[in-house]
């Protein structure tokens, strides 16, 4: 009994999960009294992924992306993407704004130009909601792109993000 006393004292307070344990641990599917590893575990990314954005080229004209994107849509924000359907980079709709109703710009500026590099990407096939999670607070970003099989599939917005947050862990406690 001492022998198995000790074994249960060494291997209690040296291992983080048992053999039971250990894989589910692995794979992010373990749930447990923290409430909010749980919660994030019980999401799915398909459940937050938004896919009406209008999407544009690189070489598309200032006037192109306004007539067939802007005007076309109602989001703030527009993927850039090439023929192969790769996110190459982002339009802000803050970006164009000071100049959209100058006419005269509309064939001189290429979207390769008003484009940016987004702050982060989420990886549909390997990115946990934890990790989703934590590309949200670290780079302060309000909308992440998803990117499955290596091309653009949609943004995830951080409001809508923590609405199903909430809604879960509503769910979860009652």
């Amino acid at each position: 009994m001492i022998t198995s006393a000790i074994s249960f004292l060494i291997t209690k307070n040296t291992l983080d999960h048992s053999i039971y344990t250990r894989e589910l641990a692995k794979a992010g599917a373990l749930i447990t009294h923290d409430k909010d590893q749980t919660v994030l575990t019980l999401m799915h990314l398909d459940d937050v992924v938004e896919k009406g954005f209008k999407t544009v080229n690189q070489d598309m004209t200032l006037g192109q992306m306004l007539h067939q994107s802007v005007a076309k849509s109602t989001r703030n924000i527009f993927p850039v993407v090439n023929k192969e359907g790769v996110l190459t980079g982002i339009v802000l709709l803050d970006d164009v704004r000071d100049f959209m109703f100058d006419t005269s710009l509309y064939d001189k500026l290429l979207v390769e130009t008003l484009m940016h590099k987004a702050p982060e990407h989420i990886f549909y096939e390997t990115d946990t909601m934890q990790t989703v999670m934590q590309k949200f607070q670290d780079s302060s970003a309000w909308n992440l792109p998803v990117i499955k099989d290596g091309k653009y599939y949609g943004f995830v917005s951080k409001s809508k993000l923590l609405t199903a947050y909430r809604r879960k862990l509503i769910n979860f406690t009652k």
